[in-house]
């Protein structure tokens, strides 16, 4: 199960300049291939060593995908309802892996040597239909305009706007955000920083989700679930949990905002994540205490439940927001996850205390802000204050709007 994130980290490392090189919507082709190969290979695999092989063919194409769906969903959404589309990758994501617990619990029911090639290798249809479905998208404005092609970025900036004078706007905004002018002429600034080389973003999702989510059984296990029919029901409710409450942050995250929902989640996932280890802990030591058992039960719910509802769909967004429009493929190709059991959970609850803070001290409100006003928060543009200047700046932009 590890190797797959591993070559995601590959992956998502990878696709940041190869978006920059063959644009966003070819990425996210490419991506689709990729997992398709692996999932055919998995799906087929005769042996051990093929079968890992698939596993991280596929772990670079999730990687991929992970890092170029949200950029792209980002640069061509309107700054109205960029958190709703931005976030719909992470909802996406929760889906699979609900039909993945379901498929688990049907499958199981057939004989082992089948069961789990269905399971792996049927992964490849949607891949396919993403493959096609994406080359009737629009490529990303923003990436044609980096790229000098200035009359395809604005007819497609016409196509994804409610109106020509939105559009219009939108166009001088990355224009200026580019340091472009409307003739195609670069800027000596903007030539100067589209040389400068590459930073590199900051992890994340180093909060426990990925040990919940993948050794769930575990988990459930631990606590007392020992039937297998039981244990596959357990997790498809983690699935089930997962994605009715990332719909509904798709639906608050243009409405509340980033920090409050973010704020929430986090001080929710350290209460949660505490609990279960205390549960899973005292498990271990006193054996199979009612009260252990169903505080780790409950907590591991609570968990995925207060991670959907924030810091799972807003750290895609986030990231895709506060880059500037030259690094920003590259600003989201970092994606980094832990995984472990029992004691650990104190780690992740610490971990995400660390996170709270750094939520609530250093990011600003980015709801309904356009993304090249964004980066003059960030210090992309001619804003290059301290952490003083960007809240201000944050609250004037959204009492403008």
């Amino acid at each position: 199960m590890g190797i797959l994130n591993l070559c995601a980290l590959v992956g998502s490392l990878t696709a940041g300049k190869t978006s920059d090189v063959i644009g966003r919507r070819y990425t996210i082709a490419l991506s689709s291939v990729i997992f398709l190969v692996g999932s055919v290979v998995m799906g087929y695999g005769p042996n051990y060593a093929v079968l890992m092989v698939g596993r991280c063919i596929a772990g670079v194409g999730v990687g991929f995908a992970l890092m170029i769906a949200p950029v792209y969903s980002a640069e061509i959404a309107s700054a109205s309802h960029r958190g709703f589309l931005t976030s719909l990758p992470e909802l996406c994501i929760s889906l699979g892996i609900l039909l993945g617990y379901v498929s688990n619990y049907c499958f199981g029911k057939l004989a082992l040597k089948l069961g789990w090639r269905l399971m792996l290798g049927l992964a490849a249809i949607p891949s396919m239909i993403l493959a096609f479905g994406i080359l009737k998208m629009p490529e990303s404005p923003r990436w044609l305009v980096m790229q000098g092609r200035l009359e395809e970025a604005k007819k497609i900036m016409v196509l994804i706007s409610n109106t020509e004078e939105e559009a219009e706007e939108r166009f001088r905004d990355i224009l200026a955000a580019a340091e472009i002018e409307e003739d195609g002429a670069v800027k000596a600034v903007g030539r100067a920083c589209m040389e400068r080389a590459g930073d590199n973003p900051t992890p994340a999702h180093a909060t426990g989700i990925e040990a919940v989510v993948l050794y769930s059984p575990k988990i459930f296990e631990k606590a007392g679930v020992t039937s297998k029919d039981k244990l596959l029901l357990a997790t498809v409710g983690v699935g089930l949990t997962k994605a009715v409450l990332i719909v509904i942050a798709t639906f608050l995250l243009d409405k509340v905002g980033r920090r409050k929902l973010l704020l929430t989640s986090t001080g929710g996932m350290v209460f949660a994540s505490t609990s279960l280890a205390i549960g899973l802990t005292m498990v271990h030591r006193f054996g199979r205490l009612v009260w252990a058992l169903r505080l780790s039960i409950v907590s591991a719910y609570t968990f995925v439940a207060f991670f959907s509802i924030g810091l799972g769909p807003i750290t895609w967004v986030y990231s895709s927001e506060i880059f500037p429009l030259r690094l920003r493929a590259q600003g989201a190709s970092i994606g980094v996850a832990t995984i472990t059991m029992g004691g650990v959970f104190f780690m992740f609850a610490g971990i995400a205390v660390v996170a709270w803070w750094f939520f609530f001290f250093m990011l600003p409100e980015t709801k309904g802000v356009p993304l090249e006003e964004i980066e003059k928060l960030f210090g992309g543009g001619d804003a290059r204050g301290a952490r003083d200047g960007l809240e201000i700046q944050a609250k004037r932009v959204n009492n403008k709007i």
